[in-house]
């Protein structure tokens, strides 16, 4: 791998500001969906803002030594909507949001004190490059779906509905993904740190000439940009202090007034709605940051250690849901733009989260967020989750695929994880990833005894 920027190293200040803003365009996609899926009084400036908050956690305790962003979790959508589920108020709701956050932080801190205690060598028996590869794989194969499908979308729901949107929004996405892949691979090397914003800008300027056509011309089809969001976000009551800086509905401040209203009962109703999840999560914590080794050429399961990785995403969730009431996690996107850019500076995931927070409160900066449209961030995905795919994949080097063993885990792995086999147990869903997950490492586990037979044969 390629690396550029390693992970101490510190680019210029100017190049810092512009590599933070790639960052936080690759990640703020998904981490403002989840608060747009839960609805219920959060909002994406506060998830922004949470996500900031937990990511600086995160450096804290990996001692700077572990260059990925915190998003918010979509593992934890389901349990989020069960905090507001039966009518309870939206104070209520809010506080079982910190409720949850805080329970599978602590399942995350009991975790990281038992691997301090017994290491991470059973993490390498347990989970093997032929486990860890292909489960990587899924993670950026289950998302196809979603590229593919907001390569095809465009940001207006009324008039673009017209069939032939479908092809103007396709032309936007496919340029943002030219544009991507051109800076990336022919740039030079300020371009090649920064294709990401590169492929949005040109994907937006492409939408936008395509909106004002459509507008001037009434073509319904080329309405591509939903422009009536800068409206709703700084105009709502006309020109105001509002209209450039406002303050985001931190969840905190909602569930505290909710306090008067719980019950032992709802409580243990958010435990086993969130804490299963947790370990859920975990899985997918090693995995990410597997991958993550990979890319950066250091295993940060032994430095700065799995306990510490543990203790940085469990306390960053939980920071995180404080303010904006979706608990974070590692993201895929975040590690598939240091891998395609070069640049593993933890200086510039710690300037992407300080730009998440002091952005949520420039109110065009989070209109412009929202109003990116889905077929630019589809192209700008198809690369980033294709990346993850991949980088799974390369895992196999290593991987002797002429054993029977070897084939049939990572056969058990992607195809359960591509087919999108899941389980639920009422209130819990285990994902397509960790089912996968689990499947293969019992697999391997119930077929190790094949590797001593093949020693003692060729004895």
């Amino acid at each position: 791998m390629n690396i550029i920027y390693d992970v101490q190293d510190k680019p210029k200040p100017s190049s810092v500001l512009i590599f933070a803003y790639q960052q936080m365009l690759a990640i703020l996609a998904a981490t403002i969906a989840v608060p747009l899926i839960i609805g219920n009084g959060l909002t994406p400036a506060a998830a922004m803002f949470g996500a900031g908050v937990g990511t600086l956690v995160y450096i804290l305790f990996t001692r700077r030594k572990s260059p990925v962003f915190l998003g918010s979790s979509f593992a934890f959508i389901g349990s989020m909507v069960t905090a507001f589920a039966g009518g309870v108020s939206m104070q209520l709701g809010m506080l079982g949001l910190l409720i949850g956050a805080l329970s599978a932080g602590l399942v995350y801190v009991v975790i990281s004190i038992v691997v301090k205690a017994v290491g991470v060598g059973w993490i390498d028996k347990l989970m093997p490059p032929v486990v860890i590869g292909p489960t990587v794989a899924i993670i950026g194969l289950s998302l196809a779906g979603n590229a593919v499908s907001d390569l095809q979308k465009s940001s207006v729901a009324s008039g673009a509905a017209d069939k032939n949107s479908v092809y103007v929004a396709l032309v936007c996405g496919l340029i943002t993904l030219a544009v991507t892949m051109l800076c990336s691979t022919y740039g030079g090397k300020r371009l090649k740190l920064v294709p990401f914003v590169c492929g949005i800008i040109v994907g937006y300027i492409a939408a936008s000439i395509f909106t004002v056509i459509g507008f001037a011309a009434d073509i319904d089809a080329f309405k591509i940009i939903n422009f009536d969001v800068f409206k709703d976000y700084m105009f709502k009551d006309g020109v105001s202090l509002q209209t450039f800086i406002s303050v985001p509905d931190f969840t905190f401040v909602e569930a505290f007034k909710g306090t008067g209203e719980l019950s032992a009962s709802y409580v243990l109703t958010i435990l086993i709605a969130y804490v299963p999840v947790a370990f859920v999560v975990f899985a997918e914590h090693i995995a990410d940051h597997k991958n993550l080794s990979s890319v950066i050429g250091r295993d940060l399961l032994k430095e700065p250690g799995l306990s510490a990785t543990l203790l940085g995403d469990g306390i960053g969730s939980v920071a995180g849901a404080f303010f904006g009431g979706c608990p974070n996690t590692t993201y895929g996107e975040s590690v598939a733009c240091v891998a395609i850019t070069g640049n593993a500076s933890v200086i510039t995931i710690a300037a992407a989260a300080v730009g998440c927070m002091l952005l949520s409160f420039i109110t065009p900066f989070v209109a412009y967020v929202n109003s990116i449209p889905s077929c630019v961030m589809g192209g700008v995905c198809i690369a980033l989750y294709g990346f993850i795919a991949v980088s799974g994949l390369k895992m196999f080097k290593h991987v002797d695929l002429d054993k029977n063993r070897n084939l049939f885990v990572a056969s058990v792995i992607l195809i359960c994880g591509i087919g999108g086999l899941s389980i639920s147990f009422g209130e819990v869903t285990l994902t397509n990833i960790a089912v996968a997950l689990i499947l293969g490492i019992l697999t391997n586990l119930m077929l190790s005894r094949s590797d001593k037979a093949d020693a003692k044969n060729n004895d």
